[in-house]
């Protein structure tokens, strides 16, 4: 193969980090918050998403504290709580408390109303809300509830959501794949090329990793753009970590 072609067709990964440090961040009575990209009264002309990824906000709600009923409509939005409990109703006439370890799904789809509320009135919620961009507009609301205990596997990264719903994920509206991973200290695990989906997102929940010469700690994310070949994720602490594929 001429030097030229072979040049052509190599591609780079370009590494972007974001410090759990330098997020954005709101303090109200009930709700501490965190924001990777621009949301509500925080915005940076730097930090509008990545891809598809739009929101990803690390909240702290006090007890009693919580989202009042409100809308969204045509967005991909996961809910994974860390610690605590969070209540959730909807106009879909769904009912539910999610508890620590768990993650919620709900696609906005043509409009939906919903609360989220602590329903504690002694113990913190902790929890990460995460909005995808849909890839289809106006579609009937969906709603599914993902217990993380009896889905996910020790030094593995497991495949929660797809476009596809392949491998017992649950199928979204979006060219994306979630993946989960509870690793343990100095355990690897290798993430695969993928030409339809290049673009990766790593957000470490707790614990400290590796990737591609950079290092990570609990609240960090890791933008890698243009992934041709696959790579490594090392831990160096018990670590759990979301893994986002997007197109």
């Amino acid at each position: 193969m001429p030097q030229t072609e072979v040049m052509k067709n190599q591609t780079h990964p370009v590494l972007t980090k974001r410090l759990a440090a330098e997020r954005g961040q709101a303090n109200h009575d009930w709700l501490q918050a965190r924001f990777t990209f621009s949301f509500a009264e925080y915005f940076d002309p730097d930090q509008m998403g990545f891809k598809s990824l739009r929101v990803m906000n690390n909240d702290t709600i006090q007890p009693g504290g919580g989202f009042p009923n409100h809308p969204h409509d045509n967005m991909e939005i996961f809910t994974y709580i860390i610690e605590g409990q969070m209540q959730h109703t909807d106009s879909m006439g769904n009912g539910a408390t999610i508890k620590a370890g768990d993650l919620q799904y709900m696609s906005a789809g043509s409009g939906i109303q919903h609360s989220e509320f602590n329903p504690s009135q002694e113990n913190l919620t902790h929890l990460y809300q995460i909005w995808l961009q849909p890839n289809q507009r106006d579609g009937e609301p969906r709603y599914a509830e993902k217990p993380l205990g009896e889905l996910v596997k020790n030094n593995q990264l497991t495949l929660l959501f797809s476009a596809d719903g392949r491998d017992n994920s649950t199928a979204i509206r979006q060219d994306a794949e979630i993946y989960f991973g509870k690793l343990e200290q100095n355990q690897s695990v290798m993430m695969p090329a993928s030409n339809s989906s290049p673009h990766v997102w790593i957000q470490v929940i707790s614990g400290s990793i590796s990737v591609l010469g950079e290092s990570l700690s609990t609240g960090d994310g890791l933008a890698i753009e243009n992934t041709a070949d696959e790579f490594l994720i090392e831990t160096t602490a018990d670590t759990k970590l979301l893994l986002f594929r997007l197109s």
